[in-house]
C-alpha cells in the first residue's frame, strides 16, 4: 500500500473564466458620444501571517458569482502583503492560502464565500483566525499521503468553486466575512493515509451558510467500512495493475496505487462520504490499449466489508445497466459486452483476436459486422419480422480465459416510433474461483446461475445448462436447482466450458456458450 498517488481521473473543478468588460457608445442629446462602462470599486486585501505581520507568502483568488462581476476571476498579488484590484459590483467568492515558506508548517486556507462588492472595500486575511484540520485514522503509524478541500458556493443560480490540494497533514482553515444564504455553501474534505497493509480514505461533507473554521474527526475502526479490491491473474497474463479509489459525489481527489497480481488492495473508508468509485487497470500486453474496469457507486457501511474482484473468470455476456439491443425506427443497435469479468465488470479494451455480429431477418442475412466485441448497428426493412442475432468473440489463451464466447438470440421485432429495447437476455455463471480463474480438480463445484435482461425476475419459461470438458466437442446436461448447477470437475489442467439455452415467457430465445470458462488445478 506504500505506492500511492493522486489518480489520473481525479476531478479538480477549478475555474478559468475570461474577463470581458464591454463598453457601449451612446450619443447624448448634444451629439457628444460617451462610454457607458460598469462602475468598479477598489477591493484592498491585506494578508497577515501567524504572527500578525503582513506577508507576501500567499495566493489569493477572487471569483465572480453574480452581478456585473459574475465573469471575473482575478489573482491579485503584491509582495508587500497588501494588494488592490478594481472590480465591477457583484457577489464574489474569495479564497486565500498563506504559507510560512517552510513546508512542514503547512498551509492556512481562508475562504470568504460571500463578498458583496458595492463600494470600495478593505478585507484582512488573517492566518491567526484559522484552526487545525485534525482528521486522522485510528492507526497512528499510518503515513499521510495527501488531502483535498473543496468549497462550492451557489448564488442567484450560479455556482463557483475553490479548492486546495495539500501534501502536508498540517492544514488550518477559517471562514471569513458574513454568512451566506442557508445551504448555499457546500464543502468537501478528503484525506488519504497508508500503512504497509491498508490505506485510509477519510472523507466528510458539509452544507450550510459558512466555510469551515477548523475540523476534527478521529474515526474509530468501528466507524469505518472496508473496501477490498482484488486483482486476478488470468492464465498466461501476470503483472502489475493499478487501482484508483475516490468518492462518487462532489469534486474530489482520490488515491491510486500499483498492485501486483494476483493481489488485494484494502482500504478503510468513511461511510459519511457516501458511495465510492473504483477504477481497475489490468496488466496488459505492451503496446496494447489499457484495459480498465470500473465499479461506480459502491455502497459501504460502518463495520462492513465490500469486495470487488477484477479481471477474473467466468468471463461472459452482461446486461447490467443496459438494454443490450435497441430498435429505433428501422435501426437496430447492439451493445452487449461479451467479456465482462466474473463480477460483471465491463472492460474498456478487452484483449481478443476477432469478433463479429451477424443479424438474420426471416432467415435471410441482413449483414455481418466485425471488429468491436458485442457492438454493432444494422438498418433493417420496415415492418415486423423474426430475427436471429449472433455475437461471437475469439481470443487466444490458456483454458480459463474464455477462448470463445457466443450469444445467439431470436426475437420478433417491428418498426418503432422511438428507441425501444428488444427483448434479449444473458446468463451469468458465478462459481467461486481462485485468483487465477481455477477450481480444484476432481472435486464438486457449485456454479450459481443468474439470468439478466428480458427473462429476469421470473420471466423464464425454460433454462437448460450443459457442461463440456473437450472445448465444446460434446456436451453433458446438468440440472439447474436452487439457482445453480453442480459440476464434478475433471482432472487437473482441463478447461471447463459452459452453455445455457433459455426461452423467456414471450418466446424469445438465447443460446450462450463460453468455451474454457475456467480450468481445473
Amino acid at each position: 500500500m506504500n505506492s500511492s498517488s493522486v489518480p489520473r481521473r481525479s476531478v479538480l473543478r477549478t475555474l478559468a473564466l475570461a474577463v470581458a468588460l464591454v463598453g457601449s457608445a451612446t450619443p447624448a442629446w448634444d451629439t457628444t458620444a460617451f462610454a457607458a462602462e460598469p462602475a468598479t470599486y477598489a477591493l484592498t486585501i491585506t494578508h497577515l501571517d501567524r504572527t500578525g505581520h503582513r506577508t507576501g507568502d500567499y495566493a489569493t483568488n477572487v471569483t465572480g458569482i453574480s452581478g456585473p462581476g459574475a465573469d471575473e476571476a482575478v489573482h491579485p498579488y503584491d509582495a508587500s502583503g497588501t494588494t488592490t484590484v478594481r472590480l465591477p459590483r457583484g457577489r464574489y467568492l474569495l479564497d486565500s492560502s498563506l504559507t510560512t515558506g517552510n513546508e512542514a508548517d503547512g498551509t492556512d486556507w481562508i475562504v470568504q464565500p460571500r463578498l458583496d462588492l458595492d463600494r470600495d472595500t478593505t478585507i484582512t486575511v488573517d492566518a491567526r483566525t484559522t484552526l487545525p484540520v485534525d482528521v486522522r485514522p485510528p492507526d497512528r503509524s499510518a503515513g499521510f499521503l495527501h488531502s483535498a478541500m473543496f468549497v462550492q458556493v451557489t448564488h442567484d443560480g450560479a455556482t463557483r468553486d475553490a479548492n486546495l490540494i495539500n501534501s502536508s497533514p498540517n492544514l488550518r482553515v477559517a471562514h471569513l466575512g458574513p454568512d451566506s444564504e442557508p445551504g448555499s455553501v457546500k464543502q468537501w474534505f478528503d484525506a488519504y493515509w497508508t500503512t504497509e497493509t491498508v490505506g485510509y480514505a477519510l472523507g466528510y461533507t458539509f452544507t450550510g451558510p459558512r466555510a469551515l473554521t477548523g475540523l476534527t474527526r478521529h474515526p474509530s475502526p468501528e466507524d469505518l467500512a472496508t473496501v477490498q479490491i482484488r486483482g486476478a491473474a488470468r492464465p498466461g497474463i501476470a503483472g502489475t495493475a493499478s487501482v484508483d479509489l475516490q468518492p462518487s459525489a462532489g469534486p474530489t481527489v482520490g488515491v491510486a496505487q500499483m498492485l501486483a497480481t494476483p493481489g488485494t488492495a484494502t482500504y478503510l473508508v468513511t461511510p459519511e462520504r457516501g458511495t465510492w468509485d473504483i477504477t481497475y487497470t489490468a496488466p496488459g500486453t505492451p503496446g496494447a490499449a489499457s484495459n480498465r474496469y470500473s465499479a461506480d457507486g459502491v455502497a459501504v457501511r460502518a463495520g462492513g466489508t465490500t469486495t470487488h474482484t477484477f479481471d477474473n473468470a467466468v468471463f461472459g455476456p452482461d446486461l447490467t445497466g443496459r438494454p443490450g439491443v435497441v430498435r429505433d425506427g428501422d435501426r437496430v443497435a447492439v451493445d452487449v459486452p461479451l467479456l465482462a469479468d466474473g463480477d460483471g465488470h465491463v472492460p474498456s479494451s478487452p484483449q481478443y483476436d476477432k469478433a463479429s455480429i451477424t443479424l438474420h431477418r426471416n432467415g435471410v442475412r441482413v449483414g455481418t459486422q466485425a471488429g468491436d466485441p458485442g457492438r454493432a448497428a444494422f438498418t433493417v426493412p420496415p415492418g415486423s419480422a423474426e430475427y436471429r442475432l449472433t455475437s461471437t468473440v475469439n481470443r487466444k489463451g490458456a483454458p480459463g480465459t474464455a477462448t470463445r464466447v457466443t450469444a445467439s438470440w431470436t426475437f420478433t421485432s417491428l418498426t418503432t416510433t422511438g428507441p425501444t429495447p428488444v427483448p434479449v437476455s444473458v446468463v451469468r455463471f458465478s462459481p467461486a474461483l481462485s485468483p487465477t480463474g481455477t477450481a480444484p480438480a476432481n472435486a464438486t463445484l457449485r456454479i450459481p446461475v443468474t439470468v439478466l435482461g428480458a427473462a429476469a425476475d421470473g420471466r423464464v419459461r425454460s433454462l437448460a445448462v450443459s457442461v463440456s470438458v473437450d472445448s465444446g466437442a460434446s456436451w453433458t446436461p446438468v440440472p439447474v436447482e436452487g439457482g445453480a448447477v453442480t459440476i464434478h470437475n475433471p482432472r487437473a489442467g482441463t478447461g471447463v466450458s459452459l452453455r445455457a439455452e433459455l426461452t423467456d415467457t414471450g418466446g424469445n430465445t438465447l443460446t450462450q456458450t463460453v468455451i474454457d470458462a475456467y480450468r481445473t488445478r
